[in-house]
């Protein structure tokens, strides 16, 4: 796997062409439920990072950036009231695609739907005591990933976290076998160039402006990580 020592900044995901399968691009938000819940480890990140800054006084305002599939922000929401907390959760995609997904799911309180880009909130004034995003990273070029840290930065109160995978070669062949039985989406493929396209810890260091952390958390992710 010679080909995973250099970050493939310039594969393309299928998913992320306009033209691409509509019917297999339904299938792949279907089937992001079950592989983020197998390898996303947001569980751990929210029982580490983002439950010990919740407020049991007053409602806790989170963003999901680049929501997709809507699996995570949900999550989100049903973890809060597990957990006891008042969460109100902004889930934004500008990709008009995942924004109708997101809309014909069943509405859930405390969960807010938003077509829009982090540069429209800021201009907005909006600010949030939490700002987060999956899998989000790795699609970006070098400006867009400067544009979302600063958005971030501006946006986030308390904490913000971009969970990420890590590219590794056990990952690669772990994906690429745990996804076999998914057919009829892009799951296998996309994630394929997606860990191609993402980052070392190294290479996200040296990617990163002053005041982000990069943390390593298993299985195979990448946190990157500001407190405000």
């Amino acid at each position: 796997m010679q080909f995973l020592a250099r970050r493939d900044e310039h594969a393309v995901e299928e998913m992320d062409r306009t033209d691409c399968d509509p019917v297999r691009l339904e299938n792949t938000y279907r089937q992001f439920r079950l592989v983020n819940a197998a390898v996303s480890g947001w569980q751990l990140t929210w029982a580490r990072l983002v439950r010990p800054v919740l407020s049991t006084s007053r409602p806790t305002t989170l963003l999901d950036v680049g929501s997709g599939a809507g699996d995570i922000p949900r999550a989100f929401v049903r973890w809060a009231a597990r957990d006891g907390f008042a969460l109100h959760v902004t889930a934004i995609d500008p990709d008009e695609r995942a924004h109708a997904y997101l809309r014909s799911l069943p509405p859930l309180p405390g969960l807010t739907v938003r077509r829009a880009h982090t540069a429209d909130l800021v201009a907005e004034g909006a600010r949030y005591d939490v700002v987060t995003s999956n899998h989000l990273l790795h699609h970006l070029d070098a400006g867009q990933l400067d544009g979302l840290l600063r958005d971030s930065a501006a946006l986030a109160g308390r904490l913000a976290v971009h969970s990420d995978i890590a590219r590794t070669r056990l990952g690669y062949a772990l994906f690429s076998a745990g996804t076999l039985p998914l057919p009829g989406s892009f799951i296998r493929a996309d994630g394929l160039t997606s860990i191609r396209r993402s980052y070392r810890p190294d290479e996200l260091r040296a990617a990163v402006p002053a005041g982000w952390r990069v943390e390593s958390q298993i299985p195979f992710r990448n946190l990157l990580v500001r407190r405000g």
